[in-house]
């Protein structure tokens, strides 16, 4: 039976070992790529030799012109050390992003495809040498694939059969192999030739994540051409910012040596079998604006063959001045290196950052490569706190979450929200800013995939350091919220959890992806009512000796009264109307949860005289 990776950290304390409760799943849904479905209708282009696919497009899907099919996610944050910029992720996530089969636990099948436009072979014979070459990851940076999980690749011969004649199983991560398959058999020399890779995986979990990148399929090739003959870009720049990724400006410039990184660089490989004299540089802009921090700089520099090598730049004097206090500004540093003599792709030469300055905080670069969550005690509260700092006094406004999706999804998981002025290590203790209650997770395709929860009071914050993070009620069930983890970035450094009762620093590598909202009036996230939520109601409120409850309908129901942190201290069995003593209740806030078999009543808060 399939199993869910699930990886277990353990820590250690002076007074004892103790099993963490940190844990790290698979991603269940891919919101970059339910935006990104406004590509032109497909269609059936034939090409011809050569073939040539890196994947250093900025696109999350596949190029029109060369492939037929959308269900492999594009991108330059899955793979560790590609070939080149951008690489072709298989995992068991549909076009849309989301898992192929949410409920069937056991369901083991075909997952992605990435199918080739036809090419014209007809002219073509044994003796030209065609061969189709390629790399392949398993793992990256998401989770490995098992041995009954594989990566295949077929061909279509002129009968439209099509054969399998290449595949990988399951395994850990490893450098990326290139493979080289020759094609001979004149059954596959044919105007329509077509080939395919697919991953086969349990399609309900997304532990199954393969790699594919730098594809060539060309004549007059042999089983020894592996030297790919190119000089590329690789692995993501640099930030500018030494431990943000994200910030106001007006944050930025009230400090900016503390914020600057002390450089920026970016990575280049050279694949040739020998070294290469290289020119590199960069330029910088202001995107809004278009006005130029720094013009091209250019160098030149020998790079041995077979290796890869970080530029390094002294940071651009920053004398940009933004429109207003609350304006958004984002520089775009676009990064080259080319051998000027040499004619080679050229599109994998150049990589671009931008460096966004906005009204959030963020260590993370917002993309989810795994998700985050705590398991949960049933007698204690799960919290987690991120660290943040503040240059100058700025007004909190709301704070935006990343949920990892979970399976069921995790609708009826109710959580409050808590600024902290601090926290003690190794403690209970806590000084509370400001909490809110009865918020719900949720899902959305919004342009950044962050769901925003407005404060209903703007919080006036000072200069200095504070905690924001989630407070989830005893009793919600050992699999806890699920958040999205950027494993890229190194902020787990800010990152603390108390699920045993006291506070712990987190040993999760990675940014946990809520950002704290600042500045000027923000919408929170637009919610629609849930269709199948259960009709109910409770009164009086505020109440001093009883309170009745009432479902509609006489439905037969359970309620149970808790305090905020989820202990039950009243419950039962009803139907219809139900009057509950609570005068022994110390006066305070309390909430009230409905369930019946079928579905659950959103929870209600009620205060107690």
């Amino acid at each position: 039976m399939k199993r869910k990776c699930l990886i277990i950290l353990i820590s250690f304390f002076c007074y004892g070992a103790a099993v963490a409760q940190e844990y790290v799943a698979p991603l269940q849904v891919n919101p970059v790529l339910r935006m990104s479905r406004k590509q032109p209708m497909l269609k059936t282009t034939t090409l011809t030799l050569p073939f040539f696919e890196d994947f250093t497009g900025y696109d999350p899907i596949p190029d029109i012109a060369r492939w037929t099919d959308r269900s492999v996610y594009i991108n330059n944050t899955m793979a560790q050390n590609p070939i080149s910029r951008g690489v072709a992720t298989f995992d068991a996530l549909n076009a849309q992003g989301a898992p192929y089969d949410s409920t069937n636990p056991n369901n083991y099948r075909y997952a992605d495809s990435l199918t080739s436009q036809p090419l014209d072979l007809s002219n073509r014979q044994p003796s030209d040498s065609i061969y189709l070459s390629f790399f392949y990851q398993p793992q990256g940076n998401g989770f490995a694939p098992e041995t009954q999980d594989s990566l295949l690749l077929f061909f279509r011969a002129s009968t439209s059969k099509w054969n399998r004649v290449w595949a990988q199983e399951g395994t850990t991560v490893q450098p990326f192999r290139q493979v080289m398959i020759g094609i001979t058999d004149t059954s596959y020399l044919h105007a329509g030739f077509q080939f395919r890779f697919v991953n086969k995986a349990s399609i309900n979990i997304n532990d199954d994540v393969w790699n594919l990148d730098y594809i060539r399929l060309n004549a007059n090739r042999n089983l020894y051409d592996t030297t790919v003959q190119d000089l590329v870009t690789t692995l993501p720049p640099s930030n500018l910012l030494n431990d943000y990724t994200s910030m106001p400006y007006r944050q930025f410039v009230n400090n900016m040596s503390s914020e600057l990184a002390t450089d920026h660089s970016f990575t280049v490989a050279n694949h040739y079998f020998f070294s290469q004299t290289i020119n590199y540089g960069y330029s910088a802009r202001e995107t809004t604006t278009g006005s130029i921090l720094s013009p091209w700089i250019s160098n030149s520099d020998n790079v041995a063959g077979f290796t890869s090598k970080k530029y390094q730049f002294p940071l651009y004097t920053i004398g940009f001045s933004a429109g207003g206090p609350q304006a958004k500004v984002v520089f775009e540093d676009k990064y080259f290196a080319r051998i000027p003599t040499t004619v080679e792709p050229t599109e994998n030469d150049t990589i671009v950052h931008q460096q966004v300055f906005d009204n959030y905080l963020a260590y993370d670069d917002g993309t989810a490569e795994k998700s985050y969550f705590l398991h949960q005690s049933n007698t204690l509260p799960a919290k987690i706190a991120v660290e943040f700092h503040l240059n100058q006094p700025d007004t909190l406004r709301g704070l935006a979450i990343y949920f990892g999706r979970q399976s069921p999804l995790a609708f009826s998981k109710y959580f409050s929200i808590a600024v902290y002025n601090n926290l003690t290590l190794g403690s209970i203790f806590d000084t509370v800013r400001y909490q809110q209650d009865l918020y719900s997770p949720a899902y959305v395709d919004t342009i950044n995939h962050f769901w925003i929860y407005r404060f209903d009071s703007a919080l006036a914050m000072n200069a200095g350091t504070f905690y924001i993070g989630t407070i989830q009620p005893a009793q919600s069930g050992s699999d806890s919220l699920y958040f999205g983890l950027d494993v890229n970035r190194q902020g787990g450094n800010h990152l603390y959890f108390n699920a045993n009762g006291y506070w712990e620093s987190s040993i999760i590598s990675g940014a946990l992806m809520i950002r704290p909202i600042l500045g000027e009036y923000v919408a929170g996230t637009p919610v629609a009512p849930d269709p199948e939520a259960l009709s109910w109601d409770l009164f009086p409120n505020p109440a001093r000796h009883s309170l009745t409850l009432v479902v509609a309908g006489g439905t037969r129901y359970i309620y149970q009264l808790t305090d905020l942190d989820g202990r039950v201290l009243r419950s039962g069995e009803a139907r219809g109307q139900k009057e509950v003593d609570i005068a022994a209740l110390t006066p305070g806030v309390y909430l009230v949860r409905i369930f019946t078999e079928e579905r659950a009543g959103t929870p209600k808060k009620f205060i107690k005289l």
